[in-house]
């Protein structure tokens, strides 16, 4: 099993395209053909996670938080990034990163708060648009099913909980071949007319390689008549930060004392509300303060993240209840998340969870 196997299935999970401009997700360190030993599981990555994977033979560690932001342009130990780098590298270690991309998966970080906090309903408090594409192809009759079927298996016509959504209509094409074309149909030098079905399928942009080779395999024509359109539409399985609603309302204190529990949470920062109970949670695991306006705006009772400055917390406007639970606590369960996705897949190979604590925060 190589380490680019493991790369294509958390990437299918959470894909690349989806991390914001900022980060640096991806691959790292390390090179993706080499064939995994173990893989160690993260929410930071430092100098002491790197000692804990070369002891128990991982070379190949996935993180939440990449290493590396900016780019480095000096290897000499200097601080804690050019040495946990340098370590990975001198003990042939993989450092992998899947951050703001699972950020922005409703099945990813914000997905698993609201397991925890038991919110039903749960869905993307914004979510992405710009990301779907819709296919359009033109296919003679007799191989309409064979290139429909492709399309489906390379992953388009899924939409929600429904899977090979198409729509399709019959028409006449015509063409005429000319000098040096060797047509399925027709003949050089006269015009043809092929009755054939216009299909219309929808995927999301990070399908589109896969979707097009598809295309180009099972479509018997030389030359494919077919177009791309960029729609605005939102894909509702991703977006920023996730909102959903418990089964029933409670009250402010109890909320925080569920997350005190839930989180082994010793602090929380909050903001007092003139809602009478919590119902509608609005979540953003990490720093998630610039989704406040949306938390409001979509009326959510409370607003769960971390990192929030004070002056910042003004902005509640008392229309909510802001907390801050620390960004250690709201991402922690990142670990099992990830460790669970990888497990259930692949068998040949330990998975372990780290035993590092790495949250730099302590409490007094």
């Amino acid at each position: 099993m190589r380490i680019e196997e493991v790369i294509s299935y958390l990437e299918q999970w959470a894909p690349p395209i989806l991390q914001e401009s900022y980060d640096n997700s991806g691959l790292l360190v390390g090179n993706k053909h080499n064939e995994i030993t173990n893989v160690l599981v993260s929410l930071d990555c430092t100098e002491e996670v790197v000692e804990e994977a070369i002891a128990k033979n991982c070379n190949l560690i996935v993180s939440h938080h990449p290493i590396v932001f900016k780019g480095l342009k000096r290897f000499t130990g200097e601080d804690y990034v050019q040495r946990t780098v340098i370590k990975a590298i001198q003990n042939n270690i993989a450092l992998y990163a899947i951050h703001t991309n699972l950020d922005n998966t409703i099945e990813g970080v914000n997905g698993e708060i609201a397991k925890r906090l038991g919110l039903k309903n749960v869905r993307p408090l914004v979510p992405l648009n710009g990301h779907l594409l819709q296919l359009t192809v033109f296919i003679p009759n007799n191989h309409f099913e064979k290139v429909r079927t492709a399309l489906f298996e390379a992953g388009a016509g899924s939409l929600g909980n429904y899977s090979e959504c198409g729509f399709s209509v019959v028409g006449n094409g015509s063409f005429k071949p000319e000098e040096g074309a060797q047509p399925f149909e027709g003949e050089q030098g006269i015009r043809t007319e092929q009755e054939e079905i216009r299909f219309e399928v929808i995927l999301p942009n990070w399908k589109k390689a896969d979707v097009q080779r598809a295309l180009f395999e099972s479509h018997p024509y030389e030359e494919i008549a077919h177009n791309w359109q960029v729609l605005q539409n939102s894909i509702h399985q991703f977006g920023s930060g996730a909102i959903g609603e418990l089964e029933v309302p409670i009250d402010l204190m109890d909320c925080l004392s569920i997350l005190k529990k839930e989180f082994n949470n010793q602090c929380i920062k909050y903001t007092q509300t003139n809602k009478k109970s919590i119902q509608k949670i609005a979540i953003c695991g990490g720093s998630g303060q610039f989704l406040l306006g949306a938390a409001k705006a979509q009326g959510a009772d409370a607003f769960i993240t971390s990192d929030v400055k004070y002056h910042e917390f003004f902005d509640a406007e008392n229309r909510l209840s802001f907390i801050d639970i620390g960004h250690f606590e709201s991402e922690q369960f990142t670990i099992e998340l990830i460790h669970a996705k990888i497990t259930e897949k692949f068998r040949t190979f330990a998975v372990h969870k780290t035993g590092v604590l790495t949250n730099p925060v302590f409490y007094y």
